[in-house]
C-alpha cells in the first residue's frame, strides 16, 4: 500500500468513532417473522437414539436478495436443531414483498427434506441469487454419526417457491479419508450471467479412530479451503479443487467469496495458523485471497489482520454462548469496490471481551486498514455476531449482538441486536440503531452453548438493509426459536 494512502486511511480512523454530520438515521420496520411451523416435526430419520433435538427451532439464518426483483427475498435456516451439531433439515423463507410477508419450501438436501436417505441430518445454509435471478442454496449433508459428511447445492428457479434436484459437490467418509467438509458458502456471480462458486472447509486429521476431542489436539490437524464452480447455472460443477497449499499447518475456517466490480474473486477466511505444536504459538489471523480469473487460481494467503477473539460468555453463570467466535463477515461496495470485513475482536478490551472490529481494502483486498472497534457497546459488554453488506448508494452498515440489557439474574440472558452505519465509506459512523431485542437468548437450543448460529443474515435491498436473524422473541419454552426479518429503510 503506497504511503499517501496508509496515512490517508489513518487519518480516517482517528475520527471513525465519531459521529456524522451528513449520517442520516434508517426508519427501522418492526420485527416480521420469517420462520414457521417446522415442516419436518414427524420425521424421524436424524434420530439417532442419543442426540437431543429442539423442535420448532429456527437457526443460522443467511438471506439473499434478487437483483432483477429487489422485492424478492430468500432466506434459509436451520430447522429443528440437533444438540450434537446439525438439523433435521434446511428450510428457505422467500417473499415477493421485500419481506412483509413470507412462504416457505426447502431443499433436497437431506432426508427430512425429501432427500438421499443417507444423508439424515444438514447443517451450515447459505443462498444467492444469480445474476439472471436464479437462486441457488449450499448446505452441508451428514450420515447419522457424521463420518460421512458432503456439500450440497440446489437451484430455484422460481425465486425460492421450488428446488430442484441436490447436486453433490463433494462426499467424504472419515473412515477411509479422514476428511470432514465444514462451513460452505456460496456466491452468484453478477457479472457472469451463470457462475456460481462454492467455497468451504475440508478438515483433516491424522487418524480416522482418534476421538473428536483427540483431532482438535492434533498438531497436523488441518483445514484445506475447497472451491468449486458452476458456470453454466448449475447443470454442471467442477471438480473441488484446494485453493491453496500453503503448508500442512495451515488452515482456514469459514471462507466466502464477494465479487469486485471489475470481475475479480475475494475470498474472506479466518487463518488457524498452526506451528506443528499444540497450542500453536502463531496467531491466528483473518485473510484473503484472490483470483482473477472466476477462481481458477489463487494468490497466496494475505493476511487482513491478527485476531484474538475470545469466547461469549454469561456474565451471570460462566456458561458459553457459542456465537461464531472470530468467524468473518465480507461485503464490497457494488460500485467503488471497497471491501469491508468484520469480526469479533477481545484485543480492544485487553481479552476481557470481544467487539466487533472492522478492517478495509480500497485495491482489491490487496492492503489493508488497521482493525477499528465499530460496535457502540456500553463498556464492558461483550458484542457478537457482526454481519457486514453495502448499499446501491455506497452505505456500510453493519449489524451485531450485545448484552447490554442483562441483569443479574441467572434464569435468562437478554440479548438485543443492533445496526451501525456509515454514508462515507467508514470514516465516521452514526448513532447505533436498535433492530430487536431484548430477547432472552437463555431460551435458544444449546450446541456447544446456547446457540441463535455462528452467523446471521444481512443484505442490501437497494439503499435499504434487510437484517435476517435469529432471535427467542416471543418464545417461553426453552430450546426454542424462530427467524426475524428486520428492514432498515432509507429517507
Amino acid at each position: 500500500m503506497r504511503k499517501s494512502l496508509i496515512l490517508a486511511v489513518a487519518f480516517a480512523f482517528t475520527v471513525a468513532t465519531a459521529l456524522s454530520a451528513n449520517a442520516y438515521p434508517y426508519g427501522i420496520g418492526s420485527p416480521v417473522r420469517a420462520s414457521g411451523p417446522s415442516p419436518f416435526l414427524g420425521c424421524t430419520a436424524a434420530d439417532n437414539g442419543t442426540d437431543v433435538n429442539f423442535p420448532n427451532s429456527e437457526v443460522e439464518p443467511f438471506v439473499a436478495v434478487n437483483p432483477t426483483n429487489p422485492n424478492n427475498l430468500v432466506g434459509v435456516y436451520q430447522q429443528d436443531k440437533y444438540h450434537l451439531g446439525a438439523s433435521k433439515g434446511l428450510v428457505a423463507a422467500y417473499s415477493f414483498d421485500g419481506g412483509a410477508s413470507w412462504g416457505h419450501s426447502y431443499a433436497p438436501l437431506s432426508a427430512c427434506a425429501g432427500g438421499d436417505p443417507a444423508y439424515p441430518q444438514a447443517s451450515d445454509p447459505w443462498v444467492t441469487f444469480d445474476s439472471d435471478g436464479n437462486v441457488y442454496q449450499s448446505g452441508l449433508a451428514f450420515s447419522n454419526d457424521f463420518n460421512v459428511s458432503t456439500v450440497r447445492v440446489s437451484k430455484s428457479i422460481d425465486g425460492g417457491i421450488t428446488w430442484g434436484p441436490a447436486a453433490t459437490l463433494i462426499r467424504d467418509d472419515e473412515t477411509t479419508t479422514v476428511a470432514f467438509n465444514d462451513k460452505d458458502s456460496i456466491t452468484g456471480d453478477p457479472g457472469r450471467p451463470g457462475y456460481v462458486y462454492a467455497v468451504w472447509d475440508r478438515i483433516r486429521a491424522t487418524s480416522a479412530n482418534m476421538s473428536q476431542n483427540g483431532q482438535a489436539n492434533n498438531a497436523a490437524y488441518r483445514g484445506t479451503p475447497m472451491f468449486s464452480r458452476t458456470t453454466d447455472g448449475g447443470s454442471t460443477w467442477s471438480a473441488p479443487a484446494a485453493m491453496t497449499t500453503t503448508n500442512k499447518n495451515f488452515g482456514t475456517i469459514a471462507n466466502a467469496i464477494v465479487v469486485l466490480p471489475n470481475g475479480d474473486l475475494v475470498d474472506v477466511f479466518r487463518a488457524l495458523n498452526g506451528s506443528g505444536i499444540q497450542p500453536s504459538p502463531n496467531q491466528h489471523y483473518q485473510g484473503v485471497m484472490i483470483s482473477k480469473d472466476a477462481g481458477l487460481h489463487w494468490s497466496s494467503p494475505i493476511k487482513v489482520a491478527n485476531e484474538a477473539s475470545v469466547p461469549v460468555i454469561d456474565p451471570d453463570t460462566g456458561a458459553h454462548v457459542r456465537a461464531g467466535t472470530g468467524l468473518p463477515s465480507i461485503a464490497v461496495d457494488p460500485n467503488r469496490g471497497a471491501l469491508y470485513v468484520v469480526w469479533t475482536e477481545g484485543s480492544f478490551s485487553g481479552g476481557d471481551h470481544d467487539d466487533i472490529a472492522l478492517s478495509i481494502s480500497t485495491d482489491g483486498g490487496h492492503g489493508w486498514s488497521a482493525p477499528v472497534k465499530v460496535n457502540q457497546s456500553p463498556a464492558g459488554v461483550a458484542a457478537f455476531s457482526p454481519a457486514v453488506a453495502v448499499t446501491s448508494d455506497g452505505t456500510v452498515a453493519i449489524t451485531y449482538y450485545d448484552l447490554r440489557s442483562n441483569t443479574p439474574d441467572s434464569s435468562t440472558l437478554p440479548t438485543d441486536v443492533w445496526l451501525v452505519h456509515s454514508h462515507d465509506r467508514g470514516q465516521t459512523w452514526g448513532a447505533e440503531q436498535h433492530l430487536d431485542g431484548p430477547f432472552d437468548e437463555d431460551l435458544a437450543p444449546v450446541c456447544g452453548g446456547v446457540f441463535l448460529g455462528d452467523y446471521q443474515g444481512l443484505a442490501a435491498a437497494g439503499a435499504d438493509v434487510v437484517a435476517f436473524d435469529a432471535t427467542t422473541d416471543g418464545e417461553t419454552a426453552p430450546g426454542t426459536s424462530d427467524v426475524f426479518l428486520i428492514r432498515a429503510v432509507a429517507p
